[in-house]
């Protein structure tokens, strides 16, 4: 009887450690999509856009991936009241958007940014500089753009308006 309950109470707690660690890995997440991805979206359901351009290389980026981005309150408002496109300006993919093709002239070079980045994240009499965030309201239209690290509270404040 004693081994039974031994027994017993080991499968419980190997249970309940399973349902722990389930748990954990259910950790909620930004909804990132691409430019392909949004083209499609936008067609079928109009909606606020929050686009990242990062690299790698970023420290900033980084650090945002890391703190900001896991904020259970900027991910809930990123995924209910927008959609969040996120891309790595160094990448080769060839994009099709809005009737466009972007691609990645500069990819040989040095600083290789992609051109549908160079688009929207530049800035007149200024170097291109990371990270970009730009937000666009339902009709696609851009409304405001940062370039640089946003806190969850500085995130969420830009957000809401």
């Amino acid at each position: 009887m004693k081994h039974l309950t031994y027994i017993f109470i080991l499968i419980l707690s190997s249970s309940f450690c399973v349902n722990l660690k389930t748990h954990a890995q259910k950790k909620e997440k930004i909804n990132w999509i691409n430019f392909n991805q949004l083209n499609d979206s936008l067609t079928v359901k109009p909606k606020k856009v929050f686009v990242s351009f990062y690299a790698d290389w970023c420290t900033f980026c980084k650090e945002m991936e890391e703190s900001t981005f896991l904020n259970k309150n900027v991910i809930e408002t990123l995924n209910n009241d927008y959609y969040a496109v996120k891309m790595n300006i160094e990448t080769r993919d060839t994009i099709i958007f809005g009737g466009q093709t972007f691609i990645n002239k500069r990819y040989k070079k040095v600083n290789p940014i992609h051109e549908i980045a160079l688009l929207m994240g530049s800035r007149k009499n200024k170097p291109f500089s990371l990270p970009v965030f730009i937000l666009f309201d339902e009709k696609f239209i851009a409304k405001s753009r940062y370039f640089q690290f946003l806190d969850a509270n500085a995130i969420l404040t830009i957000l809401t308006r």
